[in-house]
């Protein structure tokens, strides 16, 4: 006799428990679904359709009835993008991309901005309008860019939209079905890599080819993807860094640094572990997803950071934002504007809290900074300065606002000078730092070493690591499940990093955290190994026998299970 009780939280949605990656529930399906699309291998129409129907189970588990939202947008952009590409002038061929645009970016506005809105206006206006239960789907964000791409390029001439191809009913349906499980492949769908319908629908009726090399190197991502999000990331976050983000004035200064630190590579970790997991799950099913994280802390620039962190995003917003609005072709002034707007509504894009939009700002500003000083010629090369003229801005953002709240009598004079002196001596370290570096490298060109950046290389890197360390205080003081307001969160963490470090404290501080801390160095360790380590690792695992490999996915399996808390913790994505 079956016992549905027991089935039953395998098939219907669970607000509480959202299928996820990481998952036992997620496991039992995906292993149950491969066999299936193994056995349909040579069969494409009915693998798709069956991939499709898994794709659209997934987002039901993941989020309810707003699957029925994945197959509105779907139908719209499928519709519009053939209308676009047929119209009979120009201003309809716009008019229809503009209805595009309107119906994905309303669903967006209304699911991610309402509340958002509503609380803006009631602080400008004085008005005590209600908040409004609206629920946010999981991915939204995501599906929503990658089908809005789909009519941009077919508005342009990028792309000939698919409807072209119908001649007959049983064409049409063909076409449709294509583009569905371009909108909602399972493995990306939720939190990217946002892929986009030139590179990746051409692939979806190929020949199903598995090779050995590929298959090793699928284990290999879902693997490390697994270990960082499941035992670095989740275990720094339950045991230390959310603690101290919900209540950071219980915490010293050194522990809220330490917190910073921690989220810089919970954040990492969580999201491009997300990211190789998809595109190793999508490996093994012989379709290839672009790469989204390419060692982002090693940049030794701002700009250099943005084509390595979340690059189908930083690409898609190049490509449809910035390039949009005249990107660099209508003067350096314009540019730089362009720039800054791109980056406030990418920081929107994230969250709807102004802590986004702040975080969105400095990075704009920061790219800005960047690109003015590389076009002064001086100093293109030396991205240590380069970096140095960005912290030092943003000190002087940081002091500027410290002002305005001395003078608006929400901050003490005790206290502003306490945060001036912290702020100054901090603006001092990263001086020395930067002659030291550059000291450096003049002395080993003066004695005739070749390595005569290396120096300057390191000072740029730790510069440019803070810089984003910094903005991702505001990143997290926004997160949904912060107990404090998003600045009170961000300016007590602040606060307490400049006023209450208390040094005395570290050793102690350390002893009691030495398993986080552990991990949190263990990342680090491990996103600066030297390439040529990473690629050896990487070849050795590939080659390695299976039953190696199984072992190194039981070891891994086992680590989880050792460091994960009872309940499944969501990515951080997510919320996007």
């Amino acid at each position: 006799m079956i016992d549905w009780t027991e089935i039953l939280p395998y098939l219907v949605y669970d607000p509480g428990k959202p299928m996820l990656f990481n998952s036992k529930v997620f496991l039992i399906w995906f292993l149950a679904f491969y066999g299936g699309y193994l056995l349909l291998k040579r069969q494409a129409n009915w693998r798709l359709v069956y991939t499709l129907g898994f794709s659209l189970f997934f987002y039901y588990k993941s989020s309810g009835i707003y699957f029925v939202l994945l197959i509105l947008s779907t139908l719209i952009d499928f519709t519009l993008g053939h209308y676009i590409h047929n119209a009979s002038s120009k201003s309809k061929r716009r008019g229809y991309l503009i209805l595009s645009l309107v119906a994905n970016l309303g669903l967006l506005a209304y699911f991610k901005y309402t509340n958002f809105l509503i609380g803006s206006f009631n602080n400008v206006v004085g008005t005590n309008f209600a908040f409004q239960s609206i629920f946010l789907p999981v991915g939204i964000s995501f599906f929503t860019f990658q089908t809005l791409s789909y009519s941009i390029d077919v508005y342009r001439g990028k792309l000939i939209p698919l409807t072209e191809e119908v001649t007959d009913v049983k064409s049409f349906f063909s076409r449709l079905l294509d583009f569905s499980f371009f909108v909602s492949f399972f493995p990306q769908l939720v939190a990217g890599p946002i892929v986009r319908a030139a590179d990746f629908i051409p692939q979806i009726r190929k020949p199903l080819q598995l090779s050995e090399a590929n298959l090793g190197r699928a284990l290999m991502l879902i693997c490390g993807g697994l270990f960082k999000k499941a035992v670095i990331s989740d275990y720094i976050s339950i045991n230390f860094v959310d603690r101290v983000f919900e209540n950071p004035a219980l915490y010293s200064g050194f522990e809220n640094l330490m917190a910073a630190y921690g989220y810089a590579i919970q954040i990492y970790c969580d999201f491009s572990g997300y990211s190789d997991m998809a595109i190793g799950l999508a490996l093994i099913m012989g379709l290839r997803l672009p790469e989204n994280f390419r060692l982002p802390y090693q940049s030794d620039s701002i700009r250099d950071f943005w084509r390595r962190w979340h690059i189908s995003l930083s690409t898609w917003l190049r490509d449809y934002l910035y390039i949009s609005l005249g990107g660099n072709r209508r003067g350096g002034l314009r540019t730089y504007v362009n720039l800054m707007l791109t980056m406030l509504l990418g920081g929107l894009w994230h969250g709807a809290s102004w802590v986004f939009v702040i975080w969105g700002g400095l990075h704009g500003l920061a790219l800005a900074i960047d690109r003015a000083l590389e076009r002064a010629g001086k100093w293109r090369a030396n991205t240590a300065v380069r970096a140095g003229v960005i912290v030092f801005c943003v000190q002087c953002l940081g002091q500027l606002a410290m002002w305005i709240a001395l003078q608006g009598d929400t901050l003490e004079i005790e206290t502003y000078q306490v945060l001036t002196s912290a702020n100054l001596q901090i603006l001092l370290g990263w001086s020395l730092l930067l002659v030291l570096g550059t000291g450096l490298d003049y002395l080993m060109n003066y004695i005739g070493f070749k390595l005569t950046r290396v120096g300057t290389q390191t000072v740029s890197v730790i510069l440019v690591f803070h810089f984003v360390t910094l903005c991702w205080v505001f990143f997290r003081a926004g997160a949904l499940n912060n107990p404090l307001g998003p600045w009170e969160t961000t300016t007590t963490v602040l606060g307490q990093i400049l006023t209450a470090f208390h040094p005395e404290l570290v050793g102690e501080v350390i002893q009691n955290y030495a398993q986080v801390f552990g991990l949190i160095a263990l990342g680090f360790i491990l996103h600066f190994l030297p390439n040529g380590f990473r690629k050896a690792g990487e070849e050795w695992f590939i080659k390695t026998p299976w039953p190696v490999k199984a072992l190194v996915l039981g070891g891994i399996m086992w680590l989880v299970t050792q460091t994960t808390s009872a309940d499944v913790v969501p990515f951080i994505y997510f919320q996007f």
